[in-house]
């Protein structure tokens, strides 16, 4: 059995490497500047970095392999890395891995749809089927629904996971047309009206994938490479679908079976073909924080097309949802916005404040370990409300994660108490 290797360490940023960001031609002149900052985002408590620590041990101790942090606050990072990546080697985790993100992948879809509606491109309360005629049975879902879930398609991903380990493996190699998943959706009805409460579902951004190939004639991942990434310069972050492997070194993860103290199942390599724009990225925790900083910066969209981005509706308890974008009120009243990201093997932590001077990526490789994904909301916290942190009741219930299965309870892992 490996033991533990832990990691924690700070490095000065020089400011410089900011300005080195290439600012994409659609981003508007005149952002808010230090001047505009949102004052709630200016005032946040100085991190807890030990507590950073701390929480990812405790998802070590739950089950999870590894578990990694990395936290970026103005010129400052912080990390913090757990246990092992792969866990026949025994090598140890680290920020430098790159893993799959999961449904963070739907931040970068709806970022690309944003800059696509500034470009005139895209109306955001149009119907889908006046860019994809006939795909959908309601002519009344619109972009805007599909993009804040709100459309009332079924997510496929109920019953493709039912069963974890024999859903996953029966889906590993496949490959999916964006169609054929939309059409497991069509074959159930709908969960509400179009426009009707929030109801988490993987079928949006299929769609949204859909819209993105048909507005602009490329795939998704030239659409993400061409946006965000070459302009980011992000060195970690890949769309490599129908391919299987993460390129360079990466941290294994590992999907816990339904069956308490089963053995996990190495998970890297899929095509993560049932999720594509839905899911499919793999990045880094540097590469994470520096996508959040520049889109909560105004430094991939307008303000305007950030703003739509913005504009809420209830998420259930202490979360809402956006555009693809998700925002959480932490224990100290502070707002962060980003995104969760589950896919078989990971779980992955995406937030910054408002202004996006401060931003957190956080991955334990392991998925299905209901404990290790409540734990891992302590990052957060540690990281946004520092010491003012509010002492935390152990939850009786585990937080529901709709990223990869809403409809199913996760097993609370083979430590959970």
């Amino acid at each position: 059995m490996v033991s533990a290797t832990v990691v924690r360490g700070t490095a000065a940023v020089a400011a410089a490497v900011m300005s080195l960001l290439a600012v994409p031609a659609h981003a508007a002149p005149g952002q808010p500047g230090a001047a505009a900052v949102d004052a709630q985002a200016a005032a946040l408590p100085a991190p807890d970095v030990d507590g950073i620590w701390k929480v990812l041990r405790t998802a070590r101790r739950q089950g999870a392999p590894g578990a990694i942090a990395r936290l970026d606050d103005g010129g400052t990072a912080h990390w913090a890395a757990v246990g092992v990546a792969d866990r026949k080697s025994g090598r140890a985790i680290n920020n430098a891995d790159r893993f799959r993100i999961g449904s963070v992948t739907k931040t970068f879809s709806a970022v690309v749809l944003l800059q696509l509606a500034e470009e005139k491109r895209l109306e955001l309360d149009a119907p889908v089927n006046r860019y994809l005629p006939g795909l959908l049975p309601d002519a009344g879902i619109t972009v805007r629904h599909v993009l804040s879930h709100r459309s009332g398609l079924y997510d496929y991903t109920n019953e493709m996971f039912a069963r974890t380990v024999p859903g996953f493996e029966a889906v590993r190699t496949k490959v999916f047309t964006y169609r054929q998943l939309v059409n497991r959706s069509l074959s159930k009805a709908r969960t509400t009206k179009p426009g009707g409460a929030y109801s988490y579902s993987n079928t949006n951004f299929v769609v949204a994938g859909m819209l993105i190939e048909k507005l602009t004639g490329h795939s998704v991942g030239t659409e993400y490479r061409n946006r965000i990434i070459e302009p980011l310069k992000l060195r970690d972050t890949f769309y490599v679908h129908p391919g299987t492997k993460i390129p360079g070194r990466h941290t294994r993860g590992y999907l816990t079976p339904d069956t308490a103290g089963a053995a996990l199942v190495d998970a890297t390599e899929q095509t993560a073909s049932w999720a594509q724009s839905a899911g499919a990225v793999i990045s880094s925790t540097r590469d994470l924080n520096t996508f959040l900083s520049a889109l909560l910066g105004g430094r991939l969209t307008s303000r305007a097309q950030l703003a739509q981005m913005q504009r809420w509706v209830p998420a259930g308890g202490v979360q809402s949802y956006g555009l693809g974008l998700r925002r959480r009120d932490l224990s100290c009243g502070v707002s962060v916005y980003g995104h969760t990201g589950a896919v078989q093997g990971y779980y992955t932590y995406a937030f910054a404040s408002k202004d996006g001077r401060r931003s957190l990526a956080a991955l334990a490789n392991t998925s299905n370990n209901g404990t290790v994904l409540n734990s891992m909301t302590g990052t957060l916290e540690s990281a946004f409300c520092g010491k003012r942190t509010k002492p935390q009741k152990r939850a009786a219930v585990v937080e529901r994660n709709e990223d990869i299965e809403p409809g199913i309870r996760l097993p609370l892992g083979p430590n959970a108490s």
